[in-house]
């Protein structure tokens, strides 16, 4: 029996797990013991990875959509209508009138090699569905430290004392994370969010805050721990710049007014900055609650600064945190599945692109001169007939895109609109004019970046089917057969393609070019930076260690604004905020991967559900688990099961983003920076049906 290690292509721990292997068969799945991430423990989601592989929803061949229905094609075929249609499409209209939407579970070999085919040889607009989840935290940080960086190693869960969630869940979003947390016994828990989450449920404080009033919380935390003294002068004056400004700034933001703007007490919010200013080691962690806002950058700036200030990063335990969604959204972010060129570059950076065209052996006229256009634009930009044809590779827009109908839509007015995926029947799949099948992740190589920087290797654990195709061999087919030829060479296997994304980082904030296959293949996974000649001692390694920054000073920057209005608060008619987030360990997105797992399809409502406090529920008379239809001042309406909670406040309501009709009730609005959508807060009002 063989033992091949792998990593999970979930979430944005990226796990690694043994498989054992016989005959073809894999007999069992066991969370690897030494990997550094989840040391021998997984969620139910990885210990079911094998699942994907037992389905019979898998077509061999292209699907089309004909008059009479839809019908298997030839590979050949799918090749060589999608490249004719892309391009009489671009000679028609342009090249910008094509898109493309990635997503951050690809392995950053198949990002980095779409990137190449779709914009720069099609000329097209892409972009990914981290857009969705890290676009803020990516802002957040190149404008505080100067690139996109986070500074902590998961190891900080274990060494800090006083651990800050704000915006974030880890009891049920990252599980392994939890565990990290729970192993730690010098510590105090504290979570900042508008519901009472699990994670709330077992903290050590829970601070029940206004939605949307993260950032006068974080301004009025600042001026009152500026007011005491209570902040590491040294540490601002030797390694900061725009300090001044910033005090000045939030001097205005007094705790006289907090119960007001925020909704906690003077007693709660004392015992909250107290808390920070006693802890020796204080770690501010967050995720999607702020990520996904209409001032996500600037709230998620507002948690640097206080991290910052106090002197709370750099050092074992400490760090202004960002907590990423899915398994290779750094790779992502930083290998062209966005709007930056590779390495986490930007395409009007001259310098730059004459430096990755070098790395990669291509002229820098084939790269854009400009950022290609963000997801929500791609689809305002469909919906008005601007942009013709749509690729989709593994995502699921019609479900999880904000407003969802939008995306509904937008492909109502495509041309042409094709979906890669492991499966044929998800929302946005079934719409398609042709569908690519794809091998699961169990089935391909490449490499994934984690939350924490961690390079780690996806091993194929069992051969592909006789007929099927990675990701990566279907993008490579259809350059060959979008006539790329030369363009090609050196793109042909995912390790070569690895090795021009390590030759594009050199020099970089994200050097990697001391990592290799081969190194990993070791099973530990690589955090970044790693370069060529250095020798790797530890497994966990944080940055800003040396108090240096990437900015042009070398210094973190304060960043800071004036509270912006929110541009669809409730009124009389929508009365209630709509909130989203995960529902329960085992489901995941739009839950077209953990369909296949039978504890999952036991223990969840296959029917949507949404919570509303008990309070509110007495209040309109109604019963828990009774039928309701919720109103959203989008102008959309969608049937819930009603779950009454006393973790709710009154005017709270909390739907799991699992079941389509959740977002047919968000609102397409938008960070102005990041473009990251705003999730978090919907007016709704509630009718009875009986």
């Amino acid at each position: 029996m063989n033992k091949i290690q792998t990593t999970c292509n979930y979430c944005s721990l990226a796990c690694n797990m043994d498989f054992y292997v016989e005959n073809e068969s894999i007999k069992k799945v066991v969370p690897s013991e030494k990997y550094p991430v989840n040391k021998g423990f997984s969620c139910i989601k990885g210990l079911n990875l094998d699942k994907q592989l037992t389905s019979d929803d898998f077509p061999k061949n292209p699907i089309l959509k004909t008059p009479n229905g839809r019908e298997e094609i030839s590979w050949d075929s799918a090749y060589s209508l999608f490249s004719q249609k892309l391009k009489d499409i671009t000679d028609k209209y342009g090249k910008e009138s094509v898109a493309a939407i990635s997503t951050g579970q690809l392995a950053l070999e198949e990002m980095a090699l779409v990137g190449h085919v779709f914009r720069n040889y099609v000329g097209g607009q892409l972009d990914g569905n981290t857009r969705l989840c890290m676009a803020t935290s990516v802002v957040a940080h190149k404008q505080s430290f100067g690139f996109d960086a986070p500074p902590y190693t998961l190891n900080d869960f274990e060494l800090s004392d006083t651990i800050i969630f704000t915006g974030a869940n880890p009891v049920v979003a990252h599980p392994i994370i939890w565990d990290r947390v729970r192993k730690n016994k010098n510590k105090k828990v504290i979570v900042i969010d508008i519901r009472r989450s699990e994670t709330a449920i077992n903290a050590d404080y829970f601070f029940c805050i206004k939605p949307k009033s993260d950032l006068v919380l974080y301004y009025t935390i600042a001026n009152y721990l500026i007011e005491k003294n209570w902040i590491d002068n040294s540490y601002i004056e030797n390694f900061s710049e725009n300090f001044e400004d910033f005090k000045n700034h939030v001097s205005k933001f007094s705790i006289d007014d907090i119960e007001e703007t925020v909704g906690i007490t003077k007693e709660e919010f004392i015992t909250l900055a107290t808390l920070i200013h006693e802890g020796d080691a204080v770690s501010f962690w967050w995720t999607m609650g702020i990520n996904q806002s209409y001032q996500a950058v600037r709230t998620a700036q507002g948690i640097i600064n206080l991290a910052v200030m106090t002197g709370n990063i750099g050092r074992p335990g400490t760090g202004a945190n960002s907590i990423t969604g899915q398994c290779n959204a750094m790779g992502s972010r930083l290998f062209s599945n966005t709007t930056g060129l590779y390495g986490g570059g930007e395409y009007a950076d001259e310098a730059k692109r004459k430096f990755v065209g070098e790395a990669l052996g291509l002229d820098p006229a084939i790269f854009p001169t400009k950022p290609t256009l963000p997801y929500n634009v791609i689809i305002e930009k469909i919906i008005s007939g601007e942009i013709k044809a749509l690729w989709i590779l593994c995502t699921n827009p019609r479900h999880s895109w904000i407003n969802n109908y939008e995306f509904q839509k937008a492909i109502e007015k495509l041309e042409l609109f094709v979906v890669q995926d492991l499966y044929p029947n998800t929302d946005s799949s079934e719409l398609a004019d042709l569908f690519l099948p794809v091998v699961s992740g169990l089935q391909k190589e490449g490499t994934l970046i984690n939350t924490e920087r961690r390079i780690s290797k996806l091993n194929p654990v069992l051969p592909k089917p006789e007929g099927r195709f990675t990701d990566f061999e279907v993008i490579y087919n259809l350059g060959k057969a979008l006539g790329m030829g030369d363009l090609l060479n050196g793109w042909e296997t995912p390790e070569l393609v690895f090795n021009k994304m390590k030759a594009v980082t050199k020099g970089t904030p994200c050097d990697m070019t001391g990592v290799s296959y081969k190194l990993l293949e070791e099973g530990y996974g690589v955090q970044w930076p790693f370069r060529e000649g250095e020798v790797l001692v530890d497994h966990e390694r944080r940055l800003y260690e040396n108090n240096e920054y990437y900015t042009p000073s070398k210094k973190v920057k304060f960043m800071f604004e004036d509270i912006a209005e929110n541009p669809v608060p409730t009124n009389a008619e929508f009365p209630y905020v709509l909130n989203t987030g995960r529902g329960t360990v085992g489901q995941w997105h739009t839950q077209t991967r953990t369909k296949e797992i039978t504890y999952v399809n036991d223990s969840t409502s296959n029917k949507s559900y949404i919570y509303i406090s008990k309070s509110l529920g007495e209040k309109l008379g109604i019963e828990n688990q009774e039928e309701i239809l919720v109103h959203s001042i989008n102008g959309r309406s969608s049937k819930f099961w009603a779950l009454l909670t006393e973790n709710l406040p009154h005017d709270v309501l909390y739907a799991p983003i699992h079941y389509i009709e959740t977002n047919n009730l968000t609102l397409s609005i938008y960070d102005p920076y990041s473009k990251e959508p705003s999730y978090k807060y919907a007016p709704v009002s509630i009718e009875k049906i009986n």
